[in-house]
């Protein structure tokens, strides 16, 4: 790489870092329709090499995606709400248990002894608490509703997105490959190479790692559904988005179902029952779900992923969050090659000659 290179790079990069710290109240959908086309695009790659054209293949993807979206609405969305309601009955109920029986039960058992709140002081706050959070919800949307200008923009962001999505995803292949063509020719070999292996690195995790935790969504709500658990679906859902890091999905999941079942039913040996759930979706994890959707691409370190999220939210907001899968996989991938470059220099070896004998 030329000095000249070196210095058009580091340009770019900074301009592009400033552009999008002054436009990011408005690139969020332009951001989620880049990531739905790029999510999309391997379905519309294979409709397309069964003889449809671009526009038709883009054109069925959209029509799937829509009914999914729609099932979702009209299923997934009112159930998920009664559901909160439900959890939020129970609250009461879950106090008494921890305040009447858990707590006696830890003291008997460790000898410790473990000062009680005042239960009739915290139902009263915990009322209080979502009395305000009622109040200041319906003070927002009042104002929203009553800000024509911020509705109007939040209507517009609704519907760019399937719009952006939908040219960016019929427009796809053709921009990576003029993308390509303006690299420079010296550079367009490695980087290509470097596109490539970050295109691993998000499919391993975007592209697999999501589907793991769809799936295992599906599997705990479906196993404490049949269980007869209330908020089967609200725990299941919640134990598959906390699969992002791996065992987390499981404790998380496993501790809050079991204190919903045990609210609910009154019975310990429901907990059992509660725990053969769980042992079953780890046990589809680690045997069919990863091997099948993730296999053995290389993917995100669960740590660097929380890391990357919360440093993009921290510096960018909500566009620093869509942001941070991206811009950490091609800076794990470059830390990848500097680390091969490391080893291959003299700064990790000599030139001095090996020694004759050899030393186990």
């Amino acid at each position: 790489m030329s000095e000249s290179q070196r210095w058009f790079l580091l340009i770019t990069l900074v301009v592009a870092c400033g552009l999008v710290y002054l436009l990011a109240p408005i690139l969020s959908p332009f951001l989620i329709g880049a990531l739905l086309a790029y999510l999309t695009d391997p379905i519309a790659d294979r409709l397309e090499a069964k003889k449809l054209s671009r526009t038709q293949s883009v054109v069925l993807v959209f029509i799937v995606l829509t009914l999914l979206l729609v099932l979702a609405v009209l299923l997934l969305i009112p159930q998920l709400t009664e559901q909160i309601q439900t959890m939020v009955r129970q609250v009461p109920a879950v106090i008494e248990v921890l305040h009447g029986r858990l707590l006696p039960w830890i003291e008997q058992n460790t000898g410790l002894s473990i000062d009680r709140p005042d239960l009739e002081s915290v139902r009263q706050l915990f009322a209080q608490y979502w009395q305000q959070t009622g109040s200041v919800a319906a003070k927002l949307m009042g104002g929203i509703t009553r800000s024509g200008l911020a509705l109007a923009g939040w209507v517009a962001n609704l519907v760019l997105i399937p719009v952006v999505t939908f040219y960016l995803l019929r427009d796809w292949d053709v921009m990576m490959a003029n993308i390509q063509h303006l690299l420079p020719r010296n550079l367009e070999p490695k980087v290509t190479l470097w596109a490539r292996e970050c295109d691993e690195v998000l499919g391993a995790f975007v592209k697999g790692q999501l589907l793991v935790m769809l799936a295992l969504g599906v599997v705990y709500a479906t196993g404490l559904w049949i269980v007869g658990l209330d908020l089967a679906l609200l725990i299941g859902m919640l134990a598959g988005l906390a699969s992002i890091v791996p065992y987390m999905g499981f404790i998380i999941g496993i501790l809050v179902a079991g204190v919903a079942a045990y609210v609910q039913f009154q019975e310990p040996t429901i907990l059992a029952w509660v725990g053969l759930v769980f042992a079953i979706g780890q046990m589809l994890e680690g045997m069919v779900l990863t091997p099948l959707l993730v296999g053995d691409r290389i993917g995100l370190h669960p740590v660097a992923v929380i890391f990357a999220i919360m440093a993009g939210g921290q510096l960018f907001g909500f566009v620093g969050i869509l942001l941070a899968l991206p811009v950490a996989a091609v800076i794990m991938v470059l830390l990848r090659h500097l680390h091969d470059g490391y080893k291959k220099s003299r700064l990790y070896s000599t030139d001095e000659p090996e020694q004759t004998g050899e030393v186990e």
